[in-house]
Order: structure tokens, then sequence, then C-alpha cells
């Protein structure tokens, strides 16, 4: 199915279908991605990207205070000033794992994962060692029968991905840049 994101119930459509746990495909602020409800999609994504994934998969919340369900390490302030927003925080989880945690600046978005009521996975659309697509037309065309939705919301053509910041260490590190640059100032554990 093809929903268009401005539709007036496109939210409660799309937190429906992935409560079903079913694969969609949702922009965010940045860039187009798979998604599904942590940790049931886990396995649809993989077969849909076409990889043995490695790594585990960004889990976005719908508010900058839902870190504190998901993991007891204190995320230094000034860092968490970028949330909402397009930053990508690796923090330990509360299983003695890492987990990478995004509250997306969308508020569409966060408004479906609330609706959800559980934490959404989100990869890039594209197949294994390809760049993501961000023309709506290459992937209606490359997942449309993959997906069990599409949410449409034009072309992200010029968007970038998230920053990701490794916030395990002493030292934070900047795994990927992206959309957002990180100052010093930031990358300090508090």
């Amino acid at each position: 199915m093809i929903l268009a994101k401005s539709s007036s119930d496109s939210a409660e459509i799309t937190a429906r279908i992935l409560r079903e746990k079913k694969l969609t495909i949702i922009p965010t602020d940045t860039i187009y991605g798979f998604s599904g409800i942590v940790p049931d999609a886990n396995e649809l994504i993989i077969r849909a990207k076409g990889r043995d994934e490695g790594k585990p998969f960004i889990q976005l919340i719908a508010e900058p205070s839902d870190l504190t369900r998901y993991t007891a390490e204190r995320i230094n302030p000034e860092l968490l000033r970028y949330w909402p927003g397009a930053v990508t925080i690796i923090a330990k989880n509360r299983n003695g794992g890492t987990t990478a945690y995004r509250c997306p600046g969308d508020e569409w978005l966060r408004t479906v994962i609330a609706k959800t009521g559980a934490p959404i996975y989100s990869t890039s659309v594209n197949r294994a060692g390809e760049p993501a697509l961000k023309l709506i037309s290459a992937i209606i065309a490359e997942f449309g029968s993959v997906a069990d939705l599409i949410v449409d919301d034009g072309d992200h053509a010029e968007a970038m991905a998230s920053t990701i910041v490794d916030a395990t260490g002493e030292k934070y590190r900047i795994i990927r840049n992206g959309a957002v640059t990180i100052p010093e100032n930031c990358l300090v554990r508090p």
C-alpha cells in the first residue's frame, strides 16, 4: 500500500501497520527508512535489504526522555540538545550491550512512534552494498512489492543520513558524519 504522509489519518494507519509487525518504508527527518517494531521486524528488514545484517539497526524513540527507559547511562546534556533531530547516539542498553537510538526531528514520525507504543527500527532503504534510495519513484519500483506500506513524502534527494555518535567510551566518537555537525564540547562524558 502507498499512503501519502499528508493524509489526515497517515500517522494512525502507519502505527497500526507497525503494531501488526509488518514492514514499512517511512520518511524520516533525514532519508527514507525501512521500519518495523522493535524487536519483531529485524528479520523482515534483513530479508528486504538482501544481506546478512551483522550490526543492529537504529531504534527511533518518540521523545528524548524515552532514552531513560532503555539505558541507565547518563548522556552529555550538550549532545542531547540536538534531539529531537538528526543525531543518533550509541549508548549502553539495560541488557549489557549497546544500541543506537535517535529521537527524530519530524513531529509526524514521533507521533507514529508514540502511537506504536514501542521503538521502531530505521535503516536506509537500499539493497546491500547499494546507496540509499532518496526518490520515492525508485523506492516504490524497487520495494513496492516487498513492503506492506510505503509512506510517500515526495523525494528526499538532498537529504543526508543522521550523524552517529558513539557515547559508550570515556570520550565520545563520531562514527558517521551526517546531517548535523557536532562540536567538541558535546563529545565529552558528563
